[in-house]
C-alpha cells in the first residue's frame, strides 16, 4: 500500500506562481511513475503531468506545457509541481498518483491516489 499525501494548495492571484507537493509513504514507490492531475467542479480529470521515478522523464499536458514542471527527490520520496503564469482557469483540486502501468495520461492507469489539495487561482 502506497500513502501519497498532497500539500502546499491555496489562493494566488493571476500571473502568480505556486509549488504543491507530493509526499508519498507506505510501501516503496520505487518503480512507479507519478503524476499530476486536476478536477474542476463538473470536469472531467484533467492529466497534468508526469516523471517516472527512475529515469526522470517527464510529460506534460498541453494546457499546462511551458508553464508547469514536475519533479522529484526520490531521497525524500516527494514529487512536486511547479505552477507558473497561473490563471483562472487553473482553479481545480490538484491530485497526486501513483503508476505502475500503462499510458501515464490516463486516470484508470493509476493505482494510488491522494486525498487533493485545492488550487485557487483569482483575477
Amino acid at each position: 500500500q502506497v500513502q501519497l499525501v498532497e500539500s502546499g494548495g491555496g489562493l494566488v492571484q493571476a500571473g502568480g506562481s505556486l509549488r504543491v507537493s507530493c509526499a508519498a509513504s507506505g510501501r516503496t514507490v520505487s518503480g512507479y511513475n507519478m503524476g499530476w492531475f486536476r478536477q474542476a467542479p463538473g470536469k472531467e480529470r484533467e492529466f497534468l503531468a508526469a516523471i517516472t521515478w527512475s529515469g526522470g522523464r517527464t510529460f506534460y499536458g498541453d494546457s499546462v506545457k511551458g508553464r508547469f514542471t514536475i519533479s522529484r527527490d526520490s531521497a525524500k520520496n516527494m514529487v512536486y509541481l511547479q505552477m507558473n503564469s497561473l490563471k483562472p482557469e487553473d482553479s481545480a483540486v490538484y491530485y497526486c498518483a501513483a503508476n505502475s502501468r500503462g499510458l501515464v495520461r490516463v486516470p484508470n492507469n493509476y493505482d494510488y491516489w491522494g486525498q487533493g489539495t485545492q488550487v485557487t487561482v483569482s483575477s
